[in-house]
């Protein structure tokens, strides 16, 4: 996700100059806002040809709810659990590279993909589950898994077991694929709170 720094970098000064009061008015939402078209991240140009579940739209109108939240947080402790962290760099020599983890492993967007997938074969319509970049609570460039339930937008992350509501993981969101379209990327340009639990 390098080549989105330069963004990165000027959306978290914007978020400085904001202060606190972006951070409380972000905790508050249940859902994600959406600010209009973005660009997809650079390593996710060939993520749709490569995994068509990955950019799929609706499948179904089911409810998604508390025990579709249960199943979502038993394959994201074991994708923790299984899948060892491994960068792009040092499995394929390039800077980003969008895939399913290898027998090797695989770096963040790689869990949120086999995460997605987990969860599209356990029933889940891919619209509710959005690939986002966010910059994590160190400011680095991060991938995770927006799983969009009934209640609001909780998020699938390979730094911690725990599937939390986006507006306490402390992250400042970026982009994510579009819910109307997944194939398609919108901006969220929001920071969320932390939750002070963890």
């Amino acid at each position: 996700m390098r080549p989105i720094r330069r963004l990165a970098a000027a959306f978290a000064a914007t978020l400085c100059l904001a202060g606190a009061a972006q951070a409380l008015d972000a905790t508050g939402a249940a859902f994600l806002p959406i600010e209009g078209a973005s660009a997809a991240p650079a390593g996710a140009a060939a993520l749709c040809r490569t995994y068509d579940w990955a950019c799929a739209g609706a499948t179904h109108d089911g409810p998604v709810g508390a025990d579709v939240l249960k199943v979502a947080a038993a394959i994201n402790k074991s994708a923790n659990a299984k899948i060892r962290p491994v960068s792009d760099m040092e499995q394929y020599s390039t800077a980003e590279r969008w895939a399913l983890p290898t027998k090797r492993g695989g770096d963040c967007e790689d869990y949120a993909l086999f995460k997605k997938m987990k969860l599209v074969e356990a029933g889940v319509s891919p619209d509710r589950l959005l690939v986002a970049a966010v910059l994590d609570r160190n400011r680095n460039i991060h991938a995770v898994l927006v799983l969009r339930t009934d209640m609001g937008d909780f998020i699938l992350d390979n730094l911690t077991n725990r599937v939390l509501p986006w507006n306490k993981t402390g992250y400042a969101y970026l982009r994510m694929q579009d819910p109307r379209q997944p194939s398609r990327w919108v901006g969220t340009y929001v920071q969320a709170g932390a939750d002070l639990s963890s």
